[in-house]
């Protein structure tokens, strides 16, 4: 079985793949549709990052795929419930890169309040300019978060060990870390001296951060984005940047990013003071890359081995149990009553003994593990493809 692994994912989950028996090819970057389907041809296992954008077009040319590996956050770039129609199951590393995020936001924050970037580049220009006016800790600052999940809450601890008074905005309800409060979000604008937003890339949030919101922020606020280019409208942002209300500003993620590093980067947001542009590099050290490829290679590995989905974005979640057995089918059907009982009477008609089985459903899909206890016979599979409402079932083992 082959692995198509694109965009520079980390050589750790090209050993794991190798390791486990796959013939692995690897892209270092994203090829553009009519290139990238010519490759999905006989490819088993997908390995993304965020730029490649898998639709039903590209699904329809890789008739084995089996299984997509997002190797970071997100999963927006993915078409899923195109994916659970043909049964291929999606991973990604929700948690893997969150600590590189957050070191780089308290960074940020610290050099923002003490202006580091503009004395350092005065002093590259010759200028001694020594001066404590103006400058701040964090430590007694005010902190907003704006998205409370696995990367908001950990930046939230973090804060708070460091001395800052912490209150953040979510849409869901949350369990506050620490002495953290959640407040609403036009409340939250107003309080903080800091506001940094880490909100997931669904289409809702698009310009979530705008004038109105701007212009509710208080005189002198430090703004960061480290989550999604288009959730900020930073033309609003520089107007607010120019005319003093926001004291600096750090982002990661622009609206619209170059394809690759030999493409140019052109943003309203350059050459502006105290304001710091990097190239969607929060999640880019060596340690969060290696996690993000064990994390990912791991459990993909593990769908073809054992038929687990542990951290699956799109398919019920079945953990195996320590025992196994002589074979073990999966069956992913559509999710309608009466379909346990016609996978039972494959196995009964031929008189195999189901020895243990496990079902479980999430939204249209259902996922079936069944293990025998005796020889498996040639033609089981293929009655077992050919059950109605049937996506898609395979010999595990």
């Amino acid at each position: 079985m082959k692995a198509l692994l694109l965009e520079n994912i980390h050589p750790g989950a090209i050993q794991a793949f190798r390791a486990a028996g796959f013939d692995v090819e690897t892209v270092p970057h994203s090829p553009g549709k009519k290139v990238l389907a010519q490759m999905m041809g006989d490819a088993d296992i997908l390995g993304i990052r965020s730029k490649t954008r898998i639709g039903p077009d590209t699904l329809a040319r890789a008739p084995r795929l089996s299984a997509i590996g997002a190797f970071c956050l997100g999963t927006e770039q993915i078409d899923l419930s195109a994916c659970g129609a043909k049964g291929i199951a999606v991973f990604n590393a929700p948690y893997s890169n969150t600590r590189s995020v957050v070191e780089m936001a308290l960074g940020e924050m610290i050099m923002l309040l003490r202006g580091v970037f503009e004395s350092s580049n005065r002093l590259h220009r010759g200028a001694w300019t020594k001066s404590s006016e103006g400058f701040h800790e964090i430590r007694g600052k005010r902190l907003g978060i704006i998205g409370y999940g696995n990367i908001g809450s950990q930046l939230s601890t973090l804060a708070e060990s460091l001395g800052m008074e912490v209150g953040y905005h979510d849409l869901e309800e949350k369990l506050s870390l620490g002495n953290a409060r959640k407040y609403p979000l036009k409340e939250l604008l107003g309080r903080s001296d800091i506001i940094t937003v880490h909100v997931d890339g669904r289409e809702s949030n698009r310009n979530f951060i705008g004038e109105k919101e701007f212009a509710a922020m208080k005189e002198g606020v430090v703004f960061l984005n480290l989550s999604r280019g288009f959730v900020v409208d930073v033309e609003a942002l520089a107007r607010h940047l120019r005319n003093g209300r926001i004291r600096g500003a750090a982002i990661d993620v622009f609206p619209e990013e170059p394809e690759s590093s030999k493409a140019p980067f052109s943003s309203t947001l350059q050459n502006l003071p105290n304001v710091i542009l990097t190239p969607h590099v929060g999640g880019s050290t060596e340690e969060a890359q290696a996690g993000i490829g064990d994390f990912v290679a791991e459990r993909i590995v593990a769908y073809f081995s054992t038929g687990s989905t542990i951290s699956s974005v799109n398919f019920p979640i079945y953990h195996p149990l320590g025992r196994t057995y002589p074979h073990r089918f999966a069956h992913i059907h559509e999710n309608i009553p009466g379909m346990l009982a016609r996978i039972n009477d494959v196995f009964a008609r031929r008189n195999v003994n189901i020895a243990g089985q496990h079902l479980e459903t999430r939204g249209t899909i259902g996922y079936a593990i069944i293990d025998v206890d005796d020889p498996c016979e040639t033609g089981i599979l293929s009655e077992l493809e050919a059950i109605p409402n049937t996506i898609r079932a395979r010999l595990v083992y």
